[in-house]
């Protein structure tokens, strides 16, 4: 068992870790303090370089690697801010890789270029005002009209809506109670009948826009299914590497509330000296860079493991233990990162205090930090539990 990256991750790494130095920083200040979305000449520019591609297929101009090095280049970007990685965590790690998976050929091919080059970003579109957590609970319907779908509903907590271009959308597709029902379509925002409702008002994710969307008998080409009824348990197969991902944005915050804790007791000065020396200091670095560590590993070893899985996804288990873990040690790190650096960690101009509130976002965002605990637990007894009855 070999911990250390290769040659080529470690360039890939490098790589991703100097452009989102050297270019993303007062990018990240602009869309806090604003509160709009990348640009699209800077996601542009990101597909130019790659980091939009790196594990899609070649074929349609992705790099063709493997998970992992997907989530050492979105871990770079969310050590500078979640809103300037969230073009990334999208196409490598979230509904663009549903389009990937069970997508028609046609659908990947017009697609995943436009994804890759940065020239269209996919959201997915989930949850609904009474149906969150409970999924299954959904009630946005399509109906088949023959040459096309007629689809009808509303939306809620849809992360980059309004700025994406296409909505991985899950929706019924027949009369089938539960998950037997329920498939996805993907939507294009341009159509009529698409809308959306005000940016919400959020304690973080400054950067990325969640809204509402309204779906009012939209006309969707049958060509632009994704999974048909019944296809529920196929979407949450995939969600594994979203796990990941999710995961991934919360260990670059707190990677990222380390380094900038480290560099600010070394140079800060009490009684004379540098606060490093004092030794409560010392023992709130060690613990969260324990925790750092400790969550980086649980990520790398579900993407490692999912190259050796029959599906190259990362497992259920794998992927909640690491995003679970992420999740709740993020609040920690950042919580403390602010503690060591007092009055300027509270302080907006300084960048911890938005580490702390971007950070509590990723243990709700895509399965709440309870849901992954019982995710872990099914696996362990080797049965899931009905929350139902």
């Amino acid at each position: 068992m070999d911990f250390r990256l290769s040659e080529q991750q470690l360039e890939l790494q490098d790589a991703a870790r100097r452009f989102a130095r050297g270019e993303l920083v007062e990018l990240a200040r602009e869309l806090e303090e604003k509160d709009v979305s990348v640009p699209a000449d800077m996601v542009r520019r990101y597909g130019e370089l790659g980091f939009l591609g790196v594990n899609l297929p070649a074929h349609y101009g992705g790099l063709g690697l493997g998970h992992l090095e997907a989530l050492l280049v979105l871990e770079q970007f969310a050590m500078i801010s979640n809103a300037v990685a969230f073009p990334v965590f999208e196409a490598l790690v979230g509904p663009a890789r549903t389009i990937e998976r069970f997508g028609s050929d046609a659908l990947k091919a017009a697609i995943l270029p436009q994804v890759i080059a940065g020239e269209a970003t996919v959201a997915v579109s989930m949850s609904e005002p009474e149906a969150g957590t409970a999924l299954t609970d959904l009630t946005t319907r399509a109906s088949d009209e023959g040459d096309h779908f007629l689809l009808s509903g509303t939306k809620r907590w849809t992360s980059g809506a309004g700025h994406s271009r296409y909505y991985v959308v899950y929706t019924r597709l027949s009369d089938a109670p539960g998950a037997k029902g329920i498939g996805a379509l993907l939507v294009d925002r341009d159509w009529d009948g698409v809308s959306f409702g005000a940016r919400e008002q959020l304690m973080g994710f400054r950067g990325i826009a969640t809204r509402d969307i309204a779906f009012d008998n939209v006309q969707v080409p049958k060509d632009n299914s994704i999974v048909g009824a019944g296809g529920f348990a196929q979407l949450m197969s995939a969600f594994g590497l979203e796990r990941c991902g999710n995961a991934t944005q919360s260990l670059g915050l707190a990677a990222g509330a380390l380094e900038q804790a480290t560099e600010y007791v070394q140079e800060r000065q009490a009684f004379g000296k540098p606060i490093v020396d004092f030794q409560a200091v010392q023992l709130r670095l060690a613990e969260m860079a324990m925790q750092v560590e400790a969550a980086r590993l649980l990520i790398y070893r579900a993407a490692a493991n999912a190259a050796h899985s029959a599906d190259g996804l990362p497992s259920v288990l794998d992927s909640s233990l690491a995003k679970c873990f992420a999740n709740e040690i993020v609040r920690s790190v950042t919580a403390n990162g602010m503690q060591v650096m007092g009055g300027y960690g509270y302080h907006k101009d300084y960048g911890m205090e938005q580490r702390v509130r971007d950070g509590f976002a990723w243990g709700i965002a895509g399965g709440t930090t309870d849901v992954q605990k019982t995710n872990i637990a099914a696996a362990l007894v080797g049965r899931r539990f009905d929350q139902r009855r």
